[in-house]
C-alpha cells in the first residue's frame, strides 16, 4: 500500500519505528515496516491514519485481510488486536526475551494467526 510521504512519517512516529504487532524494531528488520490497514478495504476499512498502522513485513503478510481469528483457548472467533483501539501491553507480554504471549481472547488468536 502507497501511502504519501507525510502520512507514513506519522505512523512511523506514533510507533516508535516498530511494528504495532510484534514491537520489531523497524532498525532491525532487513526490510522496511510496511503499512498495513488494520480493518481492509473489503471490510470497509479506510485509508485514514485511524485505520493504519506500523507492521513488520512477516505480521503483515500472516495478519493479510483478517480482522478477525480463533482464540486457541476457547475455540471462539474474536476480533484481532486492534493497534488504535487497543493497548499492547493489556493484551500481550513478552516472556523468556522475544516469545509473545496472549493475555487475553485478542492477543491470543493475534498471536496464533500472526505466529508471533
Amino acid at each position: 500500500m502507497k501511502v504519501p510521504d507525510d502520512t507514513r512519517d506519522l505512523l512511523e512516529r506514533r510507533a516508535r519505528d516498530a511494528c504495532e504487532y510484534c514491537l520489531l524494531p523497524q532498525w532491525v528488520s532487513i526490510l522496511p515496516h510496511q503499512v498495513d490497514q488494520i480493518i481492509g478495504r473489503q471490510h470497509r476499512g479506510s485509508d485514514d491514519a485511524d485505520n493504519l498502522c506500523l507492521s513488520c513485513i512477516r505480521c503483515n503478510l500472516k495478519k493479510g485481510s483478517n480482522i478477525a481469528s480463533v482464540d486457541p483457548e476457547t475455540g471462539l472467533v474474536v476480533p484481532l488486536y486492534h493497534p488504535r483501539l487497543q493497548t499492547w501491553n493489556d493484551h500481550f507480554e513478552v516472556v523468556e526475551k522475544a516469545i509473545i504471549r496472549g493475555l487475553t481472547p485478542e492477543g491470543r488468536a493475534t498471536v496464533e494467526l500472526l505466529d508471533m
